[in-house]
């Protein structure tokens, strides 16, 4: 049986019953979506990297126990969120780095002003994401970035639906006050 994502169909129970190659359409599809998500989270490359595929390990021994195929995606995600929390437990409060690296990436944009102009914006969205509470960070990366519905991040964070209503919530506000404060 194949589950619609989006526009795509996605080997759920292929891959359940061990077939490597819906495994790898499965990877394929969910792999950089989630390790945005971890980075942004995270800001750590090699740590980010590290739970993705954490995350895919134990979805490949625990497939069994998801009862809904159609919800691989949020459960996948719910797997690499846990992974976050049990790491940012292990860790120190001073260990946990809040600074994300410069990156670039190449857009293709053929007016130079027109992706510096981009690249500042993205820069001081970036800035702004990060002074915000890491579970306000999480609830606006999981619906603004990667277009999960409310109920599907409340599976994901394990936590009550009114929770993430008002984290989204004061999440956006935090942001448009810090952006704001910013621009001055």
């Amino acid at each position: 049986m194949l589950v619609v994502a989006g526009n795509e169909q996605l080997p759920v129970q292929s891959a359940r019953a061990g077939d490597a190659d819906a495994w790898n359409v499965l990877f394929k599809r969910y792999q950089l979506p989630l390790y945005t998500y971890v980075f942004e989270l995270l800001h750590d490359e090699q740590t980010a990297l590290d739970i993705v595929q954490e995350s895919f390990i134990n979805a490949t021994r625990y497939i069994g126990g998801l009862r809904e195929d159609k919800k691989f995606g949020s459960w996948l995600f719910s797997i690499a969120h846990r992974k976050c929390i049990q790491l940012w437990r292990k860790r120190k409060p001073d260990q946990v780095s809040m600074d994300a690296e410069e990156t670039d990436y190449a857009t293709g944009e053929s007016d130079p002003l027109e992706w510096l102009l981009r690249k500042e914006e993205e820069e001081a969205f970036v800035k702004a994401l990060d002074q915000l509470a890491v579970p306000h960070r999480a609830v606006l990366a999981l619906h603004c970035v990667e277009e999960f519905s409310l109920d599907a991040i409340a599976e994901i964070t394990e936590t009550p639906l009114g929770t993430v209503k008002s984290r989204l919530h004061y999440a956006r506000k935090a942001l448009k006050e810090i952006m704001e404060r910013n621009k001055k």
